[in-house]
């Protein structure tokens, strides 16, 4: 696994678990807003965090840490995805997989395996618009729908979540979005806030407190439990 850098304690990035996060290198999208573009379009030649390393590391913090957070970039571009959650899973560690969606073969057969004990999946927006917000002309959007139904049969406890970006989001497509999950216990809004190092940072923004509120309202509509992400 070509793993980018860890961060050694997050209360925030798996729910309810003192964790850790590891980021892997490399992403099949190009969403202009991404806040880890250095993991997505520097990733052939950033310099890669030994995986041997990482290893060494959680078997320092058994007793500590209950669970570690794979996130990228997309954890799933890479073929020994499901490999290297096994490792951490046999250590003890409840697993929490970050992903795009986009790879359900792997996404499936990694859920099935037992080795992931929570997946948040990113719903970028609505179908209509998906391409554009993930900067890939002709995006396949056939691919999400399908993760989608996987997660919610596979029994793996799950959230969906959707990065809110003015002017690429609005209520409306909000609505399209949460179209695609409707029924789900667990969906998101997070507000886009710059972290500095985006891929294509030109005009994009948070959505306005009003506009925001407009997007929660319809979303809410056909998913009563969307909450804004820092708002739980």
């Amino acid at each position: 696994m070509r793993l980018g850098g860890i961060q050694k304690l997050t209360l925030l990035d798996y729910p309810g678990t003192v964790a850790c996060t590891v980021f892997t290198l490399g992403c099949n999208m190009r969403c202009p807003f991404c806040h880890n573009s250095l993991l997505v379009t520097k990733a052939d030649e950033a310099e890669v965090y030994p995986e041997e390393e990482f290893f060494k590391f959680l078997g320092k913090r058994r007793g500590i840490l209950d669970g570690v957070c794979v996130t990228g970039g997309e954890p799933l571009i890479h073929a020994d995805a499901g490999e290297f959650i096994a490792k951490i899973k046999a250590m003890g560690f409840k697993v929490k997989l970050d992903t795009n969606g986009s790879f359900p073969d792997r996404l499936e057969e990694i859920l099935k395996s037992g080795n992931v004990d929570y997946v948040a999946m990113d719903i970028k927006n609505s179908p209509e618009k998906y391409a554009e917000t993930v900067g890939i002309p002709s995006f396949d959007v056939s691919k999400i729908k399908r993760s989608i139904e996987i997660i919610k049969a596979s029994g793996v406890d799950h959230e969906f979540r959707t990065t809110v970006v003015s002017p690429l989001h609005t209520a409306d497509s909000i609505r399209g979005a949460a179209e695609m999950i409707k029924g789900e216990p667990k969906y998101f809004l997070q507000n886009f806030v710059d972290s500095g190092d985006l891929i294509d940072g030109e005009g994009m923004g948070a959505l306005p407190a009003g506009e925001l509120d407009k997007a929660l309202k319809e979303a809410k509509d056909l998913i009563p439990q969307t909450k804004i992400r820092g708002e739980e």
